[in-house]
């Protein structure tokens, strides 16, 4: 994952323009507060990238962890949300500290595709540790092995036209085949499980896991899965 983590964590151009960035984390963001089970739940959000509008998640939770492995954008995060009580910018390393049981739901959405099998077993060990017996873990926006980059391009043009920014998208993808993502995505490779892997995955990690009706953010040829810790 540090291929990807130094990629996010530098200047680059996986979003066509700010208007996509923008509705993009507004998008996520609503989303993911229809998680929220409690106003004084305890929320993390693991791996959580530039979270823009990690403030629409924060009104709805008593408090909101995001965790970013990136340090530059973990410092982009901490200044972003300074003057937000109840947001707490951490590493994912700080997170080794936390108790037992004290997270009512955890967030990883678009990560488990950067990550190595073995790494995103070690994820789900220690997320399974923070959630209370109560909690979930949401796992959004997973890649099916039999869909490939045609999906992707179609969910983006159609989300661009659905919020005004189409020629950037033709002109953004344009550019992303020649950048340093597409050269990334073409060395590294990005995981991908079916429906039942996944699954196999959560109860192995101790969860009982369902997936959702439909996926965080734009993408409907993604997964997204809903796990609580078994019994």
């Amino acid at each position: 994952m540090d291929d990807w983590i130094d990629y996010y964590d530098s200047t680059h151009t996986i979003y066509v323009s700010k208007l996509h960035r923008d509705v993009h984390f507004d998008e996520i963001a609503k989303d993911i507060a229809g998680y929220i089970a409690a106003p004084d739940a305890t929320v993390l959000d693991y791996s959580c990238g530039e979270a823009l509008s990690a403030a629409t998640v924060a009104e709805k939770c008593g408090t909101l962890i995001l965790a970013e492995p990136a340090p530059g954008v973990r410092g982009r995060l901490s200044v972003r949300f300074a003057h937000h009580p109840n947001i707490k910018v951490r590493s994912l390393d700080d997170l080794q500290a936390m108790p037992n049981g004290s997270v009512d739901l955890v967030v990883m959405n678009s990560v488990a595709q950067y990550m190595t099998p073995a790494a995103l077993d070690q994820a789900l060990s220690l997320i399974r540790r923070l959630l209370r017996r109560s909690g979930k873990l949401v796992l959004g926006d997973i890649l099916r092995p039999e869909v490939g980059m045609g999906r992707d391009v179609a969910a983006l043009l159609k989300f661009a036209a659905r919020h005004g920014f189409l020629k950037d998208a033709l002109v953004g993808l344009a550019r992303t085949a020649l950048s340093d993502y597409r050269q990334l995505r073409t060395k590294i490779g990005l995981q991908r499980y079916s429906e039942a892997d996944m699954l196999a995955k959560l109860t192995a990690a101790g969860f009982s896991a369902i997936r959702a009706d439909t996926n965080i953010g734009h993408n409907p040829w993604r997964m997204t899965f809903v796990a609580r810790p078994a019994a």
